[in-house]
């Protein structure tokens, strides 16, 4: 807890409560004192008998206990619309149902790699269909991050992250043809060893075995496929090289091809690009300058005329599969009866990116996918699915219903669009470029942002303990503390610019984010407000809490591929509150609320401050964890806590253990019943929330805890900078805000004399961090952007506070004491 008392400082009355001091006298110049002629501070005006008057309370003895019960009461009302929520979904209308699904795999595809001339099936293709960027997650090879050829297959027959043994990319192997015209995939017990020892535990052959169970026959041109679309044996019925080996294709239920030219190009495999336009691919490599590889080894980049006649081979596979699909007629979306599903579900480069998604013929209601985008309940983003959607897609397209163990959600076409296919790829490439450039400035930009944060602590010290600088020290300082504090909110609001497309993106980034929070720094600093010592801090407090709100209540469009948001190359999260846009809500959240009390509290408005705070408390809690908004399950405890805390202490109320405790049960609580909420919808419209429920009944949650705990101390002990930041943070605002200065008192002190209710504010947003760095797997980020908004606004309300009060008053030098012993005779 930050104190404002010390042995050597006069008495204040006590922090938190009601007495809200009056207008205080016009400023006085500033005068920097020697630290050893300063006295203890005085006290404020209104306190300057040697006994304190009573100090009153804002708000009744009960109210430190009711208010917190009336945050919760808030949160949880909105539990039961939510209850129903989904109702309709679960219920469908009579469809009818493609007669058969072809799953074609290009690994390594991108929406850049198309165009008219070089890809016409593929372009035809998204032109008649839906179109996304597909996120490839799966288990990568040891400290890489990308997903192999074979990862991709068997993620696709597992529906859940599947990977490899070895610590680098391979070829499919070639399947052992049986008779009958089936075949059977090498090694596949040893494959399905390894999937068991991951934390995914996915089964290969999930896909392939529900289609056999239910009477459909099964195919798989190409090795890939094979993987894709055998049984939990290692089997498939159907097999051979090619498309064109397969024969009639009008028996199949269920057909996976694999147009793998861009793997066997990235690999140096024999038959690489330039070949027939069969799926086995016959020919030279065309090129290829990457040698073959093994599962010891990631390949190079493949050289752009490799790449490109790669890209041509692999369209020729598409053009081939759709020239054999059976056509008894025509609706207007592609061959009757047929959904082609094209996946580019892997990587052929070093780097992770975001491949090509196309869905064409009919959908799961039944009529065909409209032109335009797609979309799945996993991603809530339009234009972005994943590869284990690809799984779920399959499977209701067939009418099978998908186990729970298939963690993905059927695509679904956004439209009908209007815009040009040409518009589509390139909204779509421009998404992975922003992915790529991402993966680029991420840890620049971190390094930048810890390196100016720890210099300006280092530079406001010696404004405020040493008063170097002056009084224009202190106005900069103010400044710069409020531009700091807009910072984080800022690289959210930085997406509505392409900084990623312009030449120097590293520049581009710092420069729209600083340009942002000098916007938000100059309404901050406009009157009225200006003047209220908590005014600055409100606005860029309310601005942060507020932007964010708003961002997950319409799909958390500016967390996607902000340099604080999530990454949708790597699939870790696509809706919802990312771990560190909660820690910059939560701590603005408060903070504002602080704000808003400490403006209402000294007009005599007790009883609306604390509703005010109670209901928009509530509301920003409860917005954090529902699923159709923020969807954060370790965020909801942390943040009901900092809320709780931050009202007991404006009510006048102390804290103890048993009153924390209690809150942090309220918390689970809080959570536990939205998890069930959502638990209780159909599975596909589920969250990770209710599939953590799920997998508490199966008895699989302490796998998924025990994950979350080894990434939150992973994070903990391996970014040593975000670890620095927060212990400078503190620091500063221990050892330099809460100690007297040159100016006289502390600054935090004098900031609580003016300002009561930002102790509270502070302390609830300091409670919120520590809760939610023991409770989210991203560990210490939680406290370093929480502290990143909270010490620079209270820095500003410090300085505020310091440059509003009169100096300390130099101490009379004391005379020596008399000698008591007796005269020297």
């Amino acid at each position: 807890m930050v104190s404002t008392q010390h042995g050597h400082g006069s008495a204040r009355p006590a922090a938190g409560t009601g007495a809200a001091p009056p207008t205080p006298p016009p400023a006085q110049p500033l005068t920097p004192r020697p630290a050893s002629r300063l006295v203890p501070p005085p006290a404020p005006r209104f306190a300057r008998s040697a006994t304190p008057p009573p100090v009153p309370r804002f708000a009744p003895p009960f109210a430190s206990r009711f208010v917190p019960l009336l945050v919760l009461v808030c949160a949880l009302l909105a539990v039961p619309a939510f209850l129903g929520a989904g109702a309709a979904e679960a219920s469908s209308a009579a469809r009818v149902l493609p007669g058969r699904v072809v799953i074609i795999g290009v690994p390594g595809l991108l929406w850049s790699d198309l165009d008219p001339a070089r890809t016409p099936n593929l372009w035809r293709l998204a032109g008649e269909g839906a179109s996304a960027s597909m996120s490839t997650r799966t288990v990568p090879p040891p400290e890489r991050a990308v997903t192999c050829p074979v990862a991709g297959w068997l993620t696709v027959s597992a529906g859940q992250r599947a990977g490899a043994p070895g610590a680098g990319c391979a070829v499919p192997p070639a399947p052992r043809v049986t008779p009958g015209g089936g075949a059977s995939v090498p090694d596949w017990a040893g494959l399905s060893a390894f999937n068991a020892t991951t934390a995914f535990r996915a089964v290969p052959g999930r896909l392939g075995r529900l289609a056999a169970d239910a009477g459909l026959k099964v195919a798989a041109a190409g090795p890939g496929a094979a993987l894709g679309a055998a049984d939990e044996s290692g089997r498939v019925a159907g097999y051979a090289a090619d498309v064109a080996g397969l024969g009639d294709l009008s028996p199949y239920g269920l057909i996976v091809v694999e147009a793998g030219d861009l793997t066997r190009a990235w690999t140096g495999a024999p038959g690489a690009s330039g070949g027939s336009g069969g799926s086995g691919g016959s020919g030279g490599s065309g090129g290829a300058v990457v040698p073959p590889a093994s599962a010891s080894a990631v390949p190079p980049e493949m050289t752009e005329r490799v790449r490109s006649e790669a890209v041509a081979g692999a369209d020729r596979v598409v053009g081939e599969v759709l020239g054999r699909l059976p056509r008894p007629g025509t609706d207007g979306a592609g061959p009757s009866g047929t959904t082609v599903l094209v996946a580019g579900l892997a990587d052929t480069s070093p780097a992770p990116h975001l491949h090509v998604a196309i869905a064409h013929g009919p959908s799961l209601g039944g009529a065909p996918y409209p032109r335009g985008y797609l979309t799945a309940a996993s991603t809530r983003q339009d234009g972005l699915v994943t590869n284990t959607d690809l799984t779920a897609t399959a499977l209701g397209l067939l009418g099978l219903p998908a186990p729970k163990e298939v963690v993905g959600r059927a695509w679904q076409g956004i439209g009908p669009g209007g815009e040009p296919v040409a518009a589509t790829a390139g909204k779509l490439a421009d998404d992975d470029l922003a992915s790529q450039v991402l993966v680029t400035v991420r840890a620049p930009f971190f390094a930048v942002l810890v390196a100016a944060q720890i210099l300006f602590y280092l530079l406001a010290a010696l404004a405020i303990r040493r008063g170097r600088g002056g009084v224009r020290a202190l106005r900069a300082v103010q400044v710069v503390a409020v531009v700091s504090g807009a910072v984080p909110v800022s690289t959210f609001l930085a997406q509505l610019v392409p900084w990623w497309t312009l030449p120097a993106p590293m520049v581009s980034l710092i420069v729209t984010i600083l340009g942002f929070a000098c916007a938000i720094t100059a309404v901050a600093f406009a009157r009225p407000w200006r003047a209220h010592p908590l005014g600055p801090l409100t606005v860029v407090a309310g601005v942060t809490s507020v932007t964010l709100l708003a961002d997950v209540m319409t799909g958390s469009a500016l967390q996607v591929n902000a340099v604080t948001g999530y990454e949708p190359v790597t699939g870790g999260r696509f809706y919802g509150f990312g771990n560190i846009a909660f820690a910059v809500y939560s701590a603005g959240t408060i903070l504002a609320l602080a704000g808003i009390a400490q403006w209402l509290l000294p007009r005599g408005r007790r009883a609306l401050a604390l509703a005010v705070c109670a209901a928009y408390g509530g509301l920003a809690v409860f917005a954090d964890g529902w699923p159709a908004w923020g969807a954060d399950f370790g965020g909801v405890p942390a943040f009901l806590v900092g809320v709780v805390v931050f009202l007991i202490l404006l009510s006048g109320g102390r804290l103890s253990p048993v009153r924390l405790g209690l809150t942090g049960l309220a918390g689970v609580l809080l959570v536990g019943a939205i998890a069930v909420a959502d638990w209780s919808r159909p599975p596909a419209s589920r969250t990770h929330l209710g599939a953590f429920v799920q997998q508490v009944l199966d008895g699989q949650a302490w796998t998924v805890v025990g994950r979350k705990f080894s990434a939150m101390v992973g994070v903990t002990v391996g970014n040593w900078s975000l670890t620095l930041l927060t212990l400078v943070a503190l620091a500063f605002l221990f050892l330099v805000l809460d100690r007297p200065s040159r100016w006289g008192a502390s600054a935090l002190g004098q900031a609580y004399g003016r300002a009561p209710a930002l102790r509270a504010g502070l302390i609830g947003a300091l409670a919120c961090a520590l809760i939610g760095f023991l409770m989210n797997d991203s560990g210490i980020a939680i406290p370093a952007m929480a502290l990143t908004v909270a010490v620079p606004l209270t820095l500003s309300a410090c300085v505020r506070a310091v440059r509003s009060s009169p100096p300390g008053t130099p101490e009379r030098p004391s005379r020596p004491a008399a000698s008591t012993a007796p005269p020297a005779p």
